[in-house]
């Protein structure tokens, strides 16, 4: 019986030859000094055919829980496939990280201009190039986002609302929230969902922040859905992040915002279950005179908290996944 000949893949111009790894670099631009801006795509192949599964984080450059947790893929070997290939982008918006800012250079939020064009702006461009030369090799894309500023999101996988298929993968991944979450237009998840990609979008912690819990949830959520696939068995020395509660699915949330200015402190834990009425946090003046309570305005879970002590009136205050029907509890 003659040996499966496997298909060739060829990635910006590198041909990915099974049983091999490769380091390859976009570079479609350059900074105003003429300085050279890369950007490192990590491809391991398995001498075995199976899925392909992409890995990214940063395009938000000051959203570096994302790339801790796919460096940290990499660094550890996970990356290594038993089967299929794993793709690896760390760092998607380079330019963004360099000045620890979300946007590109021209200001534009690389998360709005997907699938790209070729004759667009510089983000455009560059979301193009990523679509039509790393994206379409992808077969399953587990893309990693903060929160925005203070915001410190709890771990959580937001999902299509109609897909049987990517809600067992987001059970796979094991975050204790799920969300239905329609696509925002021209966001990378839409344009991947377009192309028939199952996407995963993780949340977790919040920008310019490195959080351990967060970085253990994401790593074990990525290793949990490769073994799934096939891709890699789950490694047997890996102490694997495990949540106590059962998953929650939601589709509806709702944001506390601040009816004050002033200084905050919460009082509640991120993640925990809470009833309508309670107590969030306390919004004082700095000299003594002034405390006002923040309540809860719905029954649900706390899905994000925002750290910031100082608030002003309408800063989003909490997050509040509200209490899911029976027919969506998992």
């Amino acid at each position: 019986m003659s040996k499966k000949t496997l298909k060739e893949i060829t990635i910006l111009g590198q041909v990915i030859e099974p049983g091999k790894s490769y380091q390859i670099k976009i570079d479609i631009a350059r900074l105003h000094t003429r300085t050279k801006i890369e950007v490192p795509v990590i491809i391991t192949r398995a001498k075995k055919d199976g899925p392909c599964v992409l890995l990214s984080a940063g395009i938000h450059g000051n959203e570096v829980n994302g790339v801790e947790i796919v460096r940290q893929m990499v660094s550890n070997k996970f990356n290594i496939p038993d089967a299929g290939m794993i793709i690896c982008v760390p760092v998607l918006n380079v330019f963004g990280f360099l000045i620890k800012k979300r946007q590109f250079p021209d200001g534009k939020d690389l998360n709005r201009f997907f699938p790209g064009s070729k004759s667009g702006s510089l983000a455009s461009k560059f979301a193009y190039v990523f679509m039509n030369e790393i994206v379409v090799h992808a077969d399953y894309c587990i893309d990693y986002h903060t929160g925005g500023d203070d915001r410190f999101n709890y771990s959580q996988v937001r999902i299509s609302n109609d897909d049987a298929d990517t809600l067992k993968l987001a059970q796979v991944f094991g975050a204790k929230f799920i969300k239905y979450s329609s696509h925002r237009e021209k966001s990378y998840r839409e344009a991947a969902t377009g192309l028939g990609k199952k996407v995963l979008l993780f949340e977790g912690g919040k920008s310019l922040d490195l959080d351990r819990q967060v970085t253990h949830s994401g790593i074990t959520g990525a290793l949990n859905v490769l073994d799934y696939l096939g891709v890699k068995q789950f490694p047997k020395n890996y102490d694997s992040y495990k949540e106590r509660a059962k998953q929650v699915v939601f589709e509806d949330s709702i944001w506390v915002r601040a009816k004050y200015s002033g200084m905050y402190r919460s009082v509640i834990r991120n993640g925990a279950k809470i009833t309508k009425g309670d107590i969030i946090g306390l919004i004082t003046d700095p000299y003594g005179f002034f405390e006002r309570k923040v309540k809860a305005s719905k029954t649900g879970y706390i899905i994000c908290l925002n750290h910031s002590p100082i608030v002003n009136q309408g800063d989003a205050i909490a997050h509040i996944a509200i209490t899911p029907t029976s027919k969506n509890k998992v």
